[in-house]
């Protein structure tokens, strides 16, 4: 989603914050293994993940991104939007960025969203993501 043209009002729909332990992470990776990789994530993103030498560390990321971007959008994730729905990729600067699909893209046309910003941290213990979301507004609003 790209940033409004010019003299269009905006307003911020919703912010949000997740944190994610990495070892808890990796546990769930070791018990649950592909059946829980492929529920909660793209295949893009599997294999973004498996490249990299810690693939827990960037689940961790992942997952935490799209927690806060249900969180932003007000649903969190469940009927409305599902783990899918939100797909976490590496823009060509090395930010991360999301493309929203299926529920998440519908609900994004409805409310008028502009533009999904993000931000994601990672430490050796833990992913932390934020997400902002700017939607347009009517013109009776």
């Amino acid at each position: 989603m790209n940033r409004a043209s010019q003299g269009s009002r905006q307003a911020i729909l919703g912010v949000g914050v997740d944190m994610v332990e990495n070892d808890r992470m990796r546990s769930a990776i070791q018990r649950w293994g592909a059946a829980l990789l492929s529920r909660l994530f793209t295949p893009a993103e599997i294999s973004y993940c498996e490249k990299q030498a810690a693939p827990w560390r960037h689940y961790a990321g992942r997952f935490a991104l799209k927690e806060a971007v249900a969180k932003a959008f007000g649903t969190g994730i469940g009927a409305n939007i599902r783990w899918k729905d939100i797909e976490v990729f590496r823009k060509p600067s090395g930010a991360p960025g999301i493309r929203l699909h299926a529920n998440a893209s519908a609900h994004a046309r409805r409310h008028r969203i502009r533009e999904v910003l993000v931000s994601l941290a990672h430490t050796r213990h833990y992913a932390l993501a934020q997400a902002v979301i700017i939607r347009d507004m009517a013109q009776d609003e």
